[in-house]
């Protein structure tokens, strides 16, 4: 077994430990978990750290478990959040749990023969027939109001709300249901650690009420004592929110977030965010992530960082296949491609790798006939001003169809669609133009 709370401070993953971690985590195989929320089947980069904590639990030799919030999820968490979250039905739960444990199987083994194999809970399967006159004899009981309103995340809810006017739109304070979250998840650990023997819990540092919370009741009602871990909330240097891209959230799935758009939010980091990623968000050890930040930093223009960075993180959450294709993507815009590289991209790539392009929709039947250039240029579509215009490109030769030059006299057809809907127009070396065939 290796140092766990070592590997993860050199990382910058460590925020707070509570007092005894370290040594409980040496002295024989431990289990920890963290909690996952299901409202989505697809987990996100903001997961990732957390599920880089399991990952690097697992790899110290320790039992990591996975919980995904079927209960918790419908009721939400009140720690920076001003929104509850909308109920679940139970399908819903179990497709969204079935996707995540497949995105999990990325960092985590699942394998049963393995001692120290991943493990995956919902806690909606032990809270569902807990009733609610049960909850608070067996549980509420044990824990004082006194003793909840001290967490920062009440606390910072409260204050918040009290300069509120609601009268005129403002919040209207936190919820019963809000405020004995911490109760719920408390319970949670109390049961992993009696029926799992799970005494580590960890998540992000807005967590820490929570988890503790966990830990009192392990102590007041199973005797018992656990462990709290937490990392910092991930920043970007220039103050943007980590994970967020203009289409909004960075899926894992590929379906939500394709492998290009994925590969291209970690190639854009910048110099400082990607000198902290390198070490978070990938498995490389300490030796070969100084050796590469001492290459960066002697010749800074050839993002050497950012382009490990983007390697290493498409590979585990997609695979190197996909890695190979992203990049293939990417050379379409700033390298030598192709068009049989246009053509083997995939309709979402193609979409995302000319995102913003002008468009213009031209029919089946003109293609068919062959449509001229120059009325694809201009006449058809307006990608150039005039007719003139586009015959002076053409005699330029700045004119192309798929990356490939053409003259005035050629016509587009069938065969030069990408995915059967597509062609790809190009003046110059950065001026592009989407026909799409209708």
């Amino acid at each position: 077994m290796t140092n766990y709370i070592e590997e993860l401070q050199w990382r910058g993953m460590i925020h707070d430990v509570m007092p005894g971690a370290q040594e409980h985590l040496q002295e024989s195989l431990r289990s920890a978990y963290v909690g996952f929320d299901p409202t989505a089947d697809s987990l996100h980069i903001g997961n990732l750290v957390t599920i880089m904590m399991l990952a690097h639990f697992q790899r110290s030799g320790h039992k990591p478990i996975a919980l995904v919030g079927g209960a918790t999820g419908m009721i939400g968490d009140p720690s920076g959040k001003s929104a509850e979250r909308n109920l679940l039905d139970e399908p819903t739960l179990r497709h969204n749990q079935n996707a995540i444990q497949k995105q999990l199987e990325h960092f985590l083994d699942f394998d049963a023969s393995q001692k120290n194999a991943a493990e995956m809970v919902n806690n909606y399967d032990w809270m569902k027939s807990f009733s609610f006159l049960d909850f608070i004899r067996d549980v509420g009981k044990h824990i004082t109001v006194n003793y909840m309103m001290a967490k920062d995340s009440v606390k910072n809810r409260i204050t918040a709300d009290a300069g509120d006017d609601t009268s005129a739109g403002g919040s209207e304070g936190m919820s019963f249901t809000e405020f004995t979250y911490q109760l719920v998840q408390g319970y949670d650990f109390l049961h992993l650690y009696k029926e799992n023997s799970c005494t580590v819990q960890m998540g992000g540092s807005d967590q820490w009420g929570n988890i503790t919370t966990g830990t009192e009741l392990i102590r007041r009602i199973g005797n018992g004592k656990a462990y709290a871990i937490t990392c910092p909330l991930i920043t970007k240097a220039d103050g943007s929110k980590f994970g967020k891209s203009e289409g909004g959230n960075v899926w894992l799935d590929p379906a939500r977030t394709s492998a290009y758009k994925f590969y291209q939010y970690w190639l854009n980091s910048s110099d400082e965010d990607s000198e902290k990623y390198i070490r978070i968000f990938t498995f490389l050890n300490q030796a070969e992530i100084d050796a590469l930040i001492a290459e960066h930093n002697e010749a800074k223009h050839l993002r050497v960082l950012q382009k490990r960075l983007a390697d290493e993180i498409t590979t585990i959450v997609h695979s190197a296949q996909a890695l190979e294709k992203a990049k293939q993507a990417s050379s379409i815009l700033f390298g030598n491609a192709t068009a049989e590289d246009l053509k083997s991209l995939d309709e979402q790539t193609f979409l995302d790798v000319f995102d913003g392009v002008p468009q213009a929709e031209v029919s089946i039947a003109a293609i068919n006939d062959g449509l001229d250039i120059v009325a694809a240029l201009a006449t058809d579509t307006g990608f150039l001003k005039s007719n003139g215009e586009a015959r002076r490109a053409l005699k330029e030769n700045s004119v192309a169809v798929n990356k490939v030059k053409v003259v005035e006299e050629y016509k587009i057809g069938s065969t030069d669609l990408i995915n059967g809907k597509f062609v790809l127009l190009q003046r110059g070396k950065k001026n592009y133009f989407v026909l799409k065939v209708v």
